[in-house]
C-alpha cells in the first residue's frame, strides 16, 4: 500500500512570496497536495513523474474568459477548455450575461443559469466558474440568489455597453441587450448594481462572503467613443489597430475609471475590480482612484495581450475593447506592473472563430468583431516577456494564480501548498519557438500574435492530481468541475 497517488520529482517548485523557485518533491493523495519536501520516497507512491528540472508553477487560474460569446457555450467548454490547458491553466472564470451573443436569450438568472450550466456540465478539461452580468433591473434582485444558491460572489458591469457599438460603431442597444423599452443600461442602473450588491455583502446570511462579493468594471466612456470613433472614420488618416485605438482613447478609459470608482464610494461598495486597463492614462487614473478612496479595495487587472502587443506588432486578428495600445503604453503597463500595481493577469480569452471575427473589406478594422483566444499563451507570454524585466518567478506565480484565486473565492485553489487542489502544471523555460496558430488547441484559426517568440512552454497540466495535459497533448475525458465560490458553508 502506498502514501501517495502521485509524486513529482526533480523539479524546480514556484510558489508565490518566494522569489527563487526551489528544488523540492511534490506528494499528492486524494485530489490534494500532501507533501512538499526535499525529499520523498518514490516507492511512496504509485505513480512517479520526473520533470526534468522543469519548472512546476501552482495551475494558472484565468479568471477573466468569454466562453460562448462568438460560438455555442458547450463547445466553447471543450475546445477553450483545451487550449487553457496548454497554457497551465487550471481554472478559468467566464463572463455570462443575457442579451445577444451568449445564449442569445434574456429573462430572470433563475431560468438562464440553469442552461449556462447544463450546456457546460462534462465539457470542460478544467475547473470553471461564472462572473454574471446583471443587465436587466430584476437581475440585481437576483444577486443574492445567485450567491446563495448558485455560489456565484462576482458580477460584472459593462460600462460602455448603454450607447455604444459593441465592435466599434453605435447601435441599438436596447436589442442589443434585449433590455424592455422602460429599462436603460446606464450609469443609474450601475449605481444600483453597486447599492443591491452592498446590500447583499451586509446581509447576514453572506457574513462569510463579504471578502469575495465584488464587481468588476469594464470602463469605457460610450460618449467619448462615439464621438472619436466618427472623427477617425471621417478624417481616414489612420488605418487597423491603430485607428481603433484612436478610437476608443485612452482617457476614455481614464474617465469611466474615475466615474466607477466614485460610484463605488457613494455606495459604499469596496471591493471593484477594474478591469483590462490598457494605457498609462488608465493605469495612473486607476492609482488617482486609489489614491483619493483608500477605503476601496480595488484590484486593477492587466491582459497578457496588452502586455506582449501593441497596435503595430500584432494583426488585424489583434481588435479588441480596450484596443492594443502604442508600445509606450505597452511599457508603461511593465512600469506599474513590475512596481506593483496590478493585481493579476488574465487573458480575456475569446475565441473568435475567422469567418466571424473578419468582415468585407477584411482589412476594415471597424467592421471586424471584437475579441480574441489567448489563455494558451498567458503563462509562457508571462514568462518570456516578465524574466526580461526582472519580474520574479514567485510574483509571476501570485500573478496568475495566487491573487485571483483569493479575490475571487476559489480557495483550494491558486499555490502549492499543502491541502490545496493538485493543480499544477510544467514549464520548459529553456527553449525558443515562434507562435502559430496552427499548434493551438483552439477552434480560432488565426491569432494576433503569430510569428511572435516565446522562451517557455507548458508541457504538462495536471487538475487535482490528474494529468490534462501531458507532453503538449491532451489526455483522458473532461474531468473540468463547476466550482461554488460562495454560500458553500
Amino acid at each position: 500500500m502506498t502514501d501517495y497517488d502521485l509524486v513529482i520529482t526533480n523539479a524546480q517548485v514556484v510558489r508565490a512570496g518566494r522569489d527563487a523557485p526551489e528544488r523540492v518533491d511534490v506528494a499528492v493523495r486524494d485530489g490534494r497536495f500532501a507533501a512538499i519536501e526535499p525529499s520523498i520516497d518514490p516507492a511512496s507512491a504509485a505513480e512517479v513523474v520526473d520533470a526534468g528540472g522543469k519548472h512546476l508553477f501552482p495551475g494558472v487560474v484565468d479568471v477573466h474568459q468569454h466562453w460562448g460569446i462568438y460560438n455555442e457555450l458547450g463547445e466553447d467548454a471543450d475546445s477553450e477548455s483545451r487550449a487553457a490547458a496548454q497554457g497551465g491553466v487550471t481554472s478559468g472564470i467566464t463572463y455570462i450575461r443575457t442579451g445577444a451573443y451568449y445564449l442569445n436569450r434574456t429573462g430572470p438568472y433563475r431560468e438562464v443559469f440553469p442552461d449556462v450550466l447544463a450546456a457546460t456540465d462534462g465539457r470542460a478539461y478544467v475547473d470553471y466558474a461564472f462572473h454574471v452580468a446583471p443587465i436587466l433591473a430584476e437581475h440585481i434582485d437576483e444577486i443574492p440568489m445567485m450567491i446563495e444558491e448558485y455560489g456565484v460572489p462576482s458580477f460584472k458591469v459593462f460600462m460602455f455597453y448603454g450607447s455604444h457599438g459593441l465592435h466599434g460603431r453605435s447601435a441599438d442597444q436596447s436589442s442589443f441587450l434585449m433590455i424592455p423599452e422602460d429599462e436603460s443600461y446606464d450609469l443609474a442602473h450601475f449605481e444600483f448594481i453597486m447599492r443591491g450588491l452592498q446590500k447583499a455583502r451586509e446581509d447576514e446570511r453572506f457574513a462569510e462572503d463579504r471578502d469575495v462579493i465584488s464587481l468588476s468594471l469594464h470602463c469605457e466612456t460610450a460618449e467619448i467613443m462615439r464621438a472619436y470613433t466618427k472623427l477617425v472614420e471621417s478624417e481616414g488618416t489612420l488605418s487597423g489597430l491603430e485607428a481603433y485605438s484612436a478610437s476608443r482613447p485612452p482617457h476614455s478609459e481614464g474617465l469611466a475609471i474615475t466615474i466607477a470608482s466614485y460610484l463605488a464610494h457613494e455606495t459604499e461598495l469596496p471591493n471593484i475590480n477594474l478591469l483590462h486597463l490598457t494605457s498609462r492614462k488608465a493605469i495612473e487614473a486607476a492609482m488617482m482612484m486609489q489614491q483619493t478612496f483608500p477605503h476601496i479595495d480595488f484590484r486593477r487587472e492587466v491582459t497578457i495581450g496588452h502586455l506582449v502587443a501593441n497596435y503595430n506588432t500584432a494583426n488585424l486578428g489583434g481588435k479588441v475593447n480596450p484596443p492594443l495600445r502604442s508600445p509606450e503604453d505597452v511599457e508603461s503597463l511593465w512600469e506599474h506592473l513590475l512596481a506593483g500595481h496590478f493585481s493579476w493577469v488574465t487573458s480575456d480569452h475569446a475565441c473568435c472563430r475567422d469567418e466571424v471575427k473578419f468582415g468585407e473589406p477584411r482589412e476594415d478594422v471597424f467592421l471586424a468583431k471584437s475579441g480574441f483566444g489567448g489563455t494558451e499563451y498567458l503563462l509562457p507570454g508571462l514568462v518570456t516577456e516578465g524574466r526580461k524585466r526582472g519580474l520574479s518567478y514567485g510574483r509571476i506565480a501570485e500573478l496568475t494564480a495566487t491573487s485571483p484565486a483569493k479575490r475571487f473565492g476559489l480557495e483550494n485553489k491558486g499555490d502549492v501548498a499543502v491541502g490545496l487542489d493538485a493543480d499544477f502544471c510544467l514549464l520548459d523555460d529553456d527553449l525558443t519557438y515562434e507562435v502559430h496558430a496552427a499548434d493551438s488547441l483552439s477552434t480560432q484559426e488565426y491569432t494576433p500574435f503569430e510569428g511572435f517568440e516565446l522562451t517557455a512552454k507548458v508541457t504538462d497540466t495536471y487538475l487535482r492530481g490528474e494529468a490534462v495535459l501531458r507532453d503538449g497533448a491532451i489526455v483522458g475525458s473532461p474531468r473540468g468541475q463547476f466550482v461554488r465560490r460562495s454560500g458553500k458553508r
